[in-house]
């Protein structure tokens, strides 16, 4: 059983509200596997003290995970990952002039010794990083790596389905 106090097990952090159309799907599908998670709108450059506090924190207050979404400069996923030794997983954002090139590289050029997972630009990359969560979390709980199981055997069984509709030459 997941926590049995309904504390969230996973932070989605923003850098902005701009980017709330986009780490939503990491919501959905944190919903969908049934991981209570909370999300907040910290900034790497425009409230670093909050966002240090609440990666400090995170721990303590029974998070296991931390995503984090951001575009243009995209320090947010390191700000976190430097003041917490939770998995962070940062999801770059296409916001900028630069359509989110800038924000991949701040996001997976971390230092050795301050690692961030480093998943895809936008919508796709949010899923990715919720995903990822739940396959970190289920190494904890048995009943979300059994979920994950079935999940990819329904993908598969998808793909095959649409395979078997193909005409033959």
């Amino acid at each position: 059983m997941l926590e049995p106090d309904h504390r969230p097990l996973v932070g989605i952090v923003l850098g902005s509200d701009s980017d709330i159309p986009v780490m939503e799907a990491a919501g959905e599908v944190l919903r969908q596997f049934g991981v209570r998670y909370e999300m907040r709108i910290l900034s790497a450059h425009r409230s670093p003290e909050p966002t240090a506090d609440y990666a400090r924190s995170a721990a303590d207050r029974g998070l296991r995970v931390l995503i984090a979404g951001a575009g243009w400069a995209a320090h947010l996923a390191g700000a976190l990952a430097a003041q917490s030794i939770l998995p962070v997983i940062g999801v770059p954002i296409d916001s900028s002039p630069l359509n989110g090139i800038d924000a991949l590289l701040a996001t997976v050029q971390m230092p050795p010794g301050i690692p961030v997972a480093c998943m895809a630009l936008g919508k796709g990359g949010a899923k990715n990083a919720a995903f990822f969560a739940v396959a970190i979390l289920a190494l904890e709980f048995p009943q979300l790596a059994q979920q994950l199981v079935r999940y990819r055997q329904d993908l598969a069984r998808q793909v095959l389905e649409k395979d078997a509709r193909l005409e033959q030459p």
